[in-house]
């Protein structure tokens, strides 16, 4: 969706005291591009202190691995996170083939599977457009999904069992498909609460050779894209020079 409320992006920096009145009073949305390992959370506390504004939350997480494109809620805007999540997203992703991961990306712990068998391009390709429609997904055992009402990274990092229960979701596009062995790089559109990183691991099974995320950006939410989108850096500084906080 696109929405109403002022919104901080590249184009406006220079309306920051404008924008921050908003913020503080009807609310106001930002577009951040998130840098690689930091949480969604670190960037929104970040921000929560940057603008002294209390209430702060983001529409769409995204994990420390990935960049990309944040929407940052302020004040009253943030009763508009539960239909900015909605919106559909686009990643640019690269999977690294030939391996596993515990959390399905490369932060963590690496498997190399033995005699794996070096799959040609129409394999890969055939598999991976394979994805697209409405399919079942599992989400990772390391994602924020709840199960029995905690967080699965929770359980998961304290060594408990559990089944993540699958779930459905729509891939509308994969796009840009470069294959070099063993990285596969694409671009997908998806529904929300799609893993890009269920999609890595289930390539892998489905090719029988494993599958991991190595990048991730989000480049796209809903109608905001990530071209537009300011890191923490350039709201710093911006604050910095205008004094306004």
């Amino acid at each position: 969706m696109t929405n109403d409320r002022p919104l901080l992006d590249r184009t406006s920096l220079g309306d920051l005291d404008v924008w921050l009145e908003s913020a503080r009073t009807d609310g106001a949305i930002a577009l951040i591009d998130k840098e690689t390992d930091w949480t969604s959370f670190d960037c929104v506390a970040k921000l929560r202190g940057l603008t002294r504004v209390k209430r702060v939350g983001h529409a769409g997480t995204l994990d420390p691995l990935a960049t990309g494109l944040l929407v940052i809620c302020f004040g009253k805007a943030t009763k508009d996170i539960a239909t900015l999540q909605d919106d559909d997203k686009v990643y640019d992703v690269q999977v690294t083939l030939g391996a596993t991961s515990t959390t399905d990306d490369s932060p963590g712990e690496i498997t190399d599977v033995q005699n794996v068998h070096q799959h040609t391009d129409a394999e890969i390709l055939a598999a991976l457009l394979g994805f697209k429609g409405t399919i079942d997904q599992t989400p990772p055992a390391y994602s924020a999904v709840k199960h029995q009402g905690r967080r699965q990274y929770d359980l998961a990092r304290e060594g408990k069992e559990f089944t993540p229960k699958s779930r459905q979701v729509t891939i509308h596009s994969i796009s840009n498909v470069v294959i070099n062995w063993p990285v596969v790089s694409c671009t997908i559109h998806c529904t929300k609460g799609t893993y890009i990183r269920s999609i890595a691991r289930d390539l892998g099974d489905r090719l029988g050779c494993g599958g991991y995320v190595t990048a991730l950006r989000r480049t796209r939410s809903g109608g905001f894209s990530v071209e537009h989108a300011l890191r923490i850096d350039d709201v710093r500084a911006a604050i910095q020079e205008k004094a306004v906080v």
